[in-house]
């Protein structure tokens, strides 16, 4: 995952992070539903880099601007979902987050060099051959 408990609480505060996640009225962090949340927005960042980068990309080098963004669509996601209103503020950070996938899907913005993934070849197509099938030495000259 890209993003962590406490990445959320550190962007948004313990009391929200509680506010979205605490579906039985305990006071605290739902730890089944954050993670959960936070593995959907992990997979929705997959779907966009994978496009370029080899993944998984590995735990100890992921960029804290993916981290960010994983934490905007994370709270997009849980809103809602447990009374949780969806402000405009919310949205514009989900579709601001989008935007910034896109762009590394298109290559427009690159999350690093060699270490964090190798860029993959696309569209690269090799074929090969058994040999004919169907040759007029294998059908009597083609009369049948």
């Amino acid at each position: 995952m890209y993003a962590q408990r406490q990445d959320m609480e550190d962007v948004f505060g313990l009391k929200e992070v509680i506010t979205l996640t605490d579906r039985n009225r305990q006071g605290e962090i739902d730890d089944v539903v954050l993670r959960k949340a936070l593995a959907r927005a992990s997979s929705e960042i997959d779907s966009y880099i994978g496009s370029r980068y080899t993944l998984p990309l590995s735990a100890d080098i992921i960029p804290e601007a993916l981290v960010d963004r994983c934490c905007d669509i994370t709270r997009f996601k849980l809103c809602g979902t447990s009374g949780v209103q969806l402000t405009e503020e919310i949205r514009a950070r989900y579709e601001d987050a989008v935007r910034y996938l896109e762009q590394i899907a298109s290559g427009k913005i690159k999350l690093g060099t060699g270490e964090i993934g190798t860029a993959k070849t696309t569209n690269t197509v090799k074929f090969a051959s058994g040999g004919r099938q169907f040759g007029r030495d294998k059908t009597n000259g083609g009369a049948f």
